[in-house]
This record gives structure tokens, sequence and C-alpha cells, in this order.
């Protein structure tokens, strides 16, 4: 039998990660070991979750499961199934008996490796309160498996190596089961030695984990670019700095809060340095149109806009455009890139349907006033002829501007207008002049977005999907055929709305996603 299939119990734990995890695991988890003690100081990926639920997390988490999926006791549930997967294999496990007397609270994922944009191999550390009776019980089934086992010794501990390398053993109070024994060598070193622990690059990412999160995934962003050996190409740099990203030393944390109708995803990352994107863009967001499927907003565009073309303007664009010059030469034909990018202020965007028919959408953009608005689609306008593109037709009337009609575009043109001091780009006439309409139905007053911003408390909403009508929407576009879609169906139709929301905290962007579940 294989080692994986030996503690099923363990590798299972993937689900509590995902469902049956609470506690702070961003803190010291408890008593007990901390299992990043035993990560590689370079690992660029650690999964940290605590195992056993109590009290209020433990009751969110049944509610959640019973509304979701139906399943009304949980931890039965996946106690039942590991028996099963043992039975399975001619290997009978009493989890009750063999495993929980002396399984801690606090498990983590471990992937030191990260090569050839994947991954390569992982370990999973689970404390123990008793590292005698998780040894005895590697022992017992390494002794009585169908499968040979090879003993060995490293840095003064016992493991355990299956027939296809996976290797197990109890490492600092932690029983440790590795992909591979290389893996299981590092972790005992770091064990020894320097850990992720030490690393201030990951104490700092997790000093401000919520205390009620089931889990949190720390990604070491820059680690993963230099263990890629590939690095940034120079024209993908140019980029990132023009959108203000940067991603050589920065971490990103993500941690997992579920509550008993909604399910919170915590984001906080330095990948924008030192200054982070700030502003609230609620108010763009909530006047786009009620009939939006989803919809996302952006404060202040224009500013990183205007920041974005400085650094584009100033490396050029190889082949084409010597640096300095394209501000330059844009302006010979009339166009002022920077009056556009000075002219605007937030900027929304929104999907809205319910058929490929329907299908459309606008991206919505707040200028200083009518007359700037005006001006910026006129500029758009000479931007378009002057390159040649072909198609373009005024449209006059309560909103000015033009359209740009191709086979390439598909059904519906590109309709570029402004009304007053706001200007739409978008899919189709309709959402176009939807979006400009002053007397129409807005997001605002939409039930599910109400419940949306509720549900982020103080940070401002960016980001709002109304779960009825994305997934009809997605009902008519995906085949009726699709056995994975009809299978998320019955789990989809539970969700009522998705909200993102973000804002800056000090050198920190921190985000939150919130899936409400139907009541």
């Amino acid at each position: 039998m294989k080692l994986r299939l030996v503690l099923p119990a363990l590798l299972a734990l993937l689900a509590a990660l995902l469902i049956a995890g609470c506690g702070g695991s961003g803190s010291d988890g408890g008593e007990g070991t901390d299992p990043a003690t035993v990560a590689p100081p370079t690992t660029p990926l650690f999964i940290n979750f605590t195992i056993k639920p109590e009290g209020e997390a433990k009751a969110n988490i049944e509610a959640l499961a019973q509304k979701v999926a139906g399943v009304d006791d949980l931890g039965g549930l996946v106690i039942a199934l590991l028996e099963e997967s043992s039975t399975g294999d001619g290997e009978e496990i009493d989890f009750e008996k063999e495993v929980e007397p002396w399984l801690g609270k606090q498990g983590a994922y471990i992937y030191p490796n990260y090569e050839e944009g994947d991954f390569n191999g992982f370990a999973f550390a689970a404390q123990v309160t008793d590292a005698g009776a998780a040894e005895d019980f590697i022992e017992k089934h390494a002794e009585t498996g169908k499968e040979e086992f090879k003993s060995g010794s490293f840095e003064g501990v016992d493991f355990q190596v299956g027939e296809d390398g996976s290797t197990v053993g109890v490492v600092d109070d932690l029983i440790v089961l590795a992909e591979e024994e290389s893996i299981f060598k590092e972790v005992v070193s770091a064990s020894n030695g320097n850990s992720l622990a030490d690393e201030s690059s990951y104490t700092d990412a997790v000093a401000n984990v919520p205390g009620d999160s089931a889990a949190d995934v720390y990604v070491d962003i820059g680690g993963l670019i230099r263990e890629s050996g590939n690095g940034i190409d120079p024209e993908t740099q140019r980029f990132l700095d023009a959108i203000g990203i940067e991603p050589k030393e920065a971490t990103a944390v993500a941690s997992l809060i579920p509550g008993a109708d909604q399910l919170e995803i915590d984001l906080s990352t330095d990948v924008s340095g030192e200054n982070p994107p700030s502003g609230d863009a609620s108010e763009m967001l909530g006047s786009l149109p009620k009939s939006s499927v989803g919809a996302l907003a952006s404060p202040e565009f224009g500013k990183r806009l205007g920041e974005g073309i400085d650094q584009l303007d100033e490396g050029g664009i190889p082949g084409k455009v010597p640096p300095h010059e394209l501000k330059k030469a844009l302006k010979k034909e009339g166009i002022d890139l920077e009056s556009i990018a000075s002219s605007i202020g937030d900027v929304g965007l929104f999907v809205s349907g319910n058929s490929q028919r329907s299908l459309g959408g606008a991206l919505v953009l707040d200028a200083e006033n009518d007359q700037q608005a005006k001006n910026t689609v006129s500029n758009l306008g000479l931007f378009l002829r002057a390159s040649g593109t072909p198609g373009v037709t005024a449209i006059g009337g309560e909103a000015s501007g033009f359209s740009v009609r191709s086979s390439e575009l598909g059904s519906q043109p590109i309709v570029v207008v402004a009304k007053g001091s706001r200007i739409a780009i978008g899919y189709g006439r309709v959402p176009a002049l939807a979006a400009l309409q002053e007397n129409g139905e807005t997001l605002s007053e939409s039930p599910a977005y109400k419940e949306a911003v509720s549900a982020l408390g103080s940070t401002p909403i960016s980001g709002f999907v109304d779960g009825h009508a994305a997934l009809n929407l997605a009902s008519a576009l995906i085949p009726s055929g699709d056995e994975g879609f009809r299978e998320a169906k019955k789990y989809l139709t539970k969700i009522d709305y998705l909200a993102l929301g973000s804002e800056a905290s000090g050198n920190l962007t921190v985000a939150k996603l919130i899936v409400g579940v139907g009541k």
C-alpha cells in the first residue's frame, strides 16, 4: 500500500484546510511546535491552518457545509471517508482511536521548491500531542501494510520511506509526511537550523492575519520569480513599473474566514511598493446599472494612467518609438495623452446580459467636467482616425461620440460616448447609453448589492457579482452537456453575491473577497 494511503487522515487534512479549520493560524497556534519552524527558509508557498474547529468557528463551518452541500455532520462525513479510503486499500484505520488522540491543533502544507513554472514536491506537517504515539502509529502501519518500507535516519530523526518515495517521520513534535525523501530531509535541516519562521519576510507578512482565520496562505512572490530562474523580461518590467507593481521582493498572505452565511478571504500584499493604491470608488460602483451581472471600480484611475504614460514615454517602445518620443509624436497628431489622463477620475466596468445575444458591458470614466469629457472623447476619436482604424462613425444626440464596427469585434460595435462629465466605452449601444442614464436604476438599489456593502463593513466596495444573474449568464453560455459545470451548478445556486473591497494600510494593499451564501 502507498504510504500516502497508510496515512490518509493526514493527507485528507487538505479538506480541513478548505472547510474545517479555525483559529488564528498566523500566530503561534496555541500549544505545540509552529509548522513554520520546519519549513525551509526560502519556501515560496506555505499553507498554515488549524485542524480542529471549536466554538463559533465550528458552528459557522457546519452551517456553511449544510447550506452549500446539504451536509449535516461534516466531521462525521470526513472521518467516514478517511476510514473508507483506508479500508478500500486493505488497511483498516480507526481515526477516532488511532489518530485523533495524538493529533494536535495546527497543520501546514509546505512547498519548498519551485522550478520551471511548477512546485516540485511538498511536505505536510501537523502538530502532535504525543510524539511516541505518533511514531507507534507510523511503525504499526509500515509493518502491517502491503507495501515494503525502508527505515532511515537523518540528523537524529528516524523516518520510513515507501516504495513511491514518500517519507514520514516525527520532527520536533510534528508528524511530517513528505512526497520525497529529499524534501523530508530539507524539513529536518530547517528544524535544526534556519527556517521560514526565522525570515522577516514571513513574520512581517503574517503578523496581522485575522485571529478568526481558518487558514493562511503565504506566498513569497519575489521568491517564486527568483526560483523560476527566468526573472522578468525588460518589456514586462516596464509594464509593471508603469502600473506601480514591484514584485521582486513582494509577499502576499490570504486568510480564509468562515461565517454562518458567508465565506471571507482577506488578502494583504506589499506588491505595490511603498505607495499602494488608495481612494474610494464605491460611489462609482454603486452608480452603475442595476442590471449589471458583475462590476468593478477603481479610484483615481487617471492619476495612475498618467504615471503609466510617463513610464512608457520614458522607456519608449522597443523597435517602434524611441524613449521620450511617444507623447511628442501623438501631440503632433493633436492627441494629448497627459491631458486625457489628467481629466479622468474614477473608473468603472460592468458586464450585463443573460445570453450570448444580449451580452454587453461598458467601461465608465468620470471626467473633471462636461467639457473635459467631450474633449477626451474627441481626442480618442482623433487617435483612432490617426491610426487608420476603419469603421469609425460619429454619434450625435443627447450623448455624443462615435462608434467602431468591425467583424473582429463581433456583432456589437464599440461605442464611445460622453454625457455630462461621464464617458462610456461600451460593447454595444444599449449598455454604453445605460451607463450614462442619470435617472436609471443603479446597483446601489439592488438588495444583493446592499448585502455585499454591509458584509464588507468599513472596507470600500470595489467589485460586485450578482450570484444568480452570473449563474444564469453562465448557463446560457456554457454548453448544456458540460458535466463539470452541471455538477458545480448544484453549489453555485447557493451563492447570492461576491463582494470585493480594498484599501491601503501603510505600505500594504489590503483586500477582502466575500462570498455570500443563500440563507
